[in-house]
């Protein structure tokens, strides 16, 4: 079976750093920069990119819609 890996991009314009995202990845690929955007928050980034799954919690609970999330078909090698 083929295995997922799943990538996000976050809006950064608009993201307002509410730290929902953070709390629902269930494998903590999101964190919260430490820069801010143009607005005076500190937007959320992938920080650890390589354990995303593409579940999607993040953009279920984004209240602002700005996280996209991409699911990718690894194949396995044997």
């Amino acid at each position: 079976m083929a295995k997922v890996r799943g990538a996000i991009e976050v809006n950064i314009a608009t993201c307002k750093g509410c730290n929902l995202c953070v709390e629902a990845c269930p494998t903590n690929v999101i964190n919260l920069s430490d820069h801010v955007n143009a607005k005076g928050y500190n937007y959320a980034f992938m920080a650890n990119p390589e354990a995303c799954t593409g579940c999607a919690n993040c953009s279920t609970v984004c209240t602002d819609s700005c996280i996209t999330v991409y699911r990718v078909k690894v194949a396995e090698t044997a």
